[in-house]
């Protein structure tokens, strides 16, 4: 009796299960579909980190249009102690100078002037056009400047540019009266004074503001006087050129307060 009572026991207990073909297909996709989940969770956390990188589009907006060399400088000058010479044109179409419209760098230039001469405009011009290219950050305005001999040559502005402290020094291309062509050889005698009065300001300025690579701005009054300037630069001798970086930025459109 005994022994039957556990037969019976015994084949009353349910049975293991057995996976079947089709059970072992949906676990497979289970596994697949949370192993797909996580791929897209990541794919779409990278796609936000991409987004969250916004491009700088140069050059920046501003006053005026900014057509030519723009966003050039990079190692190859930086690392170099050649000369180079950029060209860039600016259309400021009908809208007249107004400091107002200017980048901040700019309008402090404008504000606060400088140590003489009526170009303060040109200057305030030429910063603006480095800032919307080259992403320039003023540092000290013409003034401002400390020099070793108070009385010596100086630079109109200092600034940095991809982290290179740079003096940068201004002036015009501009022969009156402007319907008479621009000569070459007035172009030759401003690059040969300009590059001239850099060299003696290079080791003019104070250890305090000294810059680590100079720039000469030449604010052109049209394309053919541009012209003249890199002509005549191509004749400069190399020892008055040094490791100066111009560049030449044409005005076009209602510039009448530049010149």
């Amino acid at each position: 009796m005994r022994t039957l009572f556990l037969a019976l026991l015994v084949a009353c207990k349910s049975p293991t299960p057995v996976p079947t073909e089709a059970d072992t297909d949906a676990d497979a996709d289970a596994d697949a579909d949370t192993d797909t989940d996580a791929d897209t969770d990541t794919d779409a956390d990278t796609d936000t980190d991409a987004d969250t990188d916004t491009a700088v589009s140069f050059p920046l907006a501003g006053y005026g249009s900014i057509t030519g060399d723009c966003d050039v400088l990079d190692s190859g000058e930086w690392n170099s102690t050649s000369p180079f010479l950029f060209r860039n044109t600016v259309d400021f179409g009908t809208i007249a100078y107004d400091a107002a419209l200017l980048s901040p760098g700019g309008q402090t230039i404008d504000a606060t002037g400088n140590l003489g001469g009526s170009s303060i405009e040109s200057e305030a011009i030429a910063f603006d056009v480095m800032y919307r290219c080259e992403l320039a950050t003023l540092l000290k305005t013409e003034g401002q400047i400390v020099y070793t001999d108070a009385g010596g040559k100086k630079t109109d502005y200092l600034a940095e540019i991809d982290g290179i402290r740079v003096g940068i020094s201004v002036t015009r291309a501009f022969h009156y009266p402007p319907t008479e062509p621009y000569p070459l050889v007035e172009a030759d005698h401003l690059l040969n004074q300009k590059l001239g009065d850099i060299l003696l300001s290079n080791v003019n300025v104070a250890p305090v503001d000294a810059w680590d690579r100079a720039f000469l701005q030449v604010i052109a009054y049209d394309s053919a006087s541009a012209d003249q300037i890199e002509a005549a630069w191509a004749t400069i001798d190399p020892s008055v050129k040094d490791s100066t970086i111009l560049v030449v930025t044409v005005t076009d459109g209602d510039d009448t307060a530049i010149y």
